[in-house]
């Protein structure tokens, strides 16, 4: 029975792009769920279009963590959790310490990348570095820092809601 749906599933994250490693990885998942669910499908009739919405959903979700990893990513370097200075923390191993950083981190990693440097620049870097060496570093002008950094500290609250 499987045989049947095998290609389905396996096209369908390889036409939205993804390597044959993660689409291998997405129709494991797919047949799992297959698996599990078993009991509850309705009939083999519908099980080709059942498997191809839970595959394009999978797929989706896989696309989503990959883009957010690869914009974790440009974060790695300066890793909020690494530094208690950074949010005026002593202790670096406290439990509140750690949960405050991985939701600035999950913020910040949410936000555009322009925003993100300035941010993680003007605020978040050990050495903190002058506007004067942002802006060089950043090909921004002078005067629109402060703005940008409004618009973005904007845009950060919200996404943190």
């Amino acid at each position: 029975m499987l045989d049947n749906y095998e290609r389905l599933v396996y096209s369908i994250p390889l036409r939205y792009g993804l390597s044959e490693h993660d689409a291998a990885d997405v129709a494991q998942i797919t047949f799992t769920i297959l698996l599990q669910s078993l009991d509850t499908l309705p009939d083999d009739s519908r099980l080709g279009p059942w498997l191809a919405t839970v595959t394009r959903r999978h797929t989706w979700r896989f696309m989503e963590r990959n883009r957010r990893e690869t914009a974790s990513e440009h974060l790695e370097d300066t890793r909020l959790a690494q530094s208690a200075v950074l949010l005026g923390k002593q202790d670096a191993d406290s439990i509140e310490h750690w949960e405050l950083t991985e939701w600035l981190d999950a913020g910040l990693s949410k936000m555009d990348r322009r925003c993100r440097e300035l941010l993680l620049a003007l605020y978040l870097e050990p050495e903190q570095p002058s506007y004067a060496q942002v802006v060089e570093r950043m090909g921004m002008p002078l005067g629109s820092i402060g703005p940008t950094r409004a618009r973005c500290l904007r845009r950060l609250k919200q996404v943190l809601g």
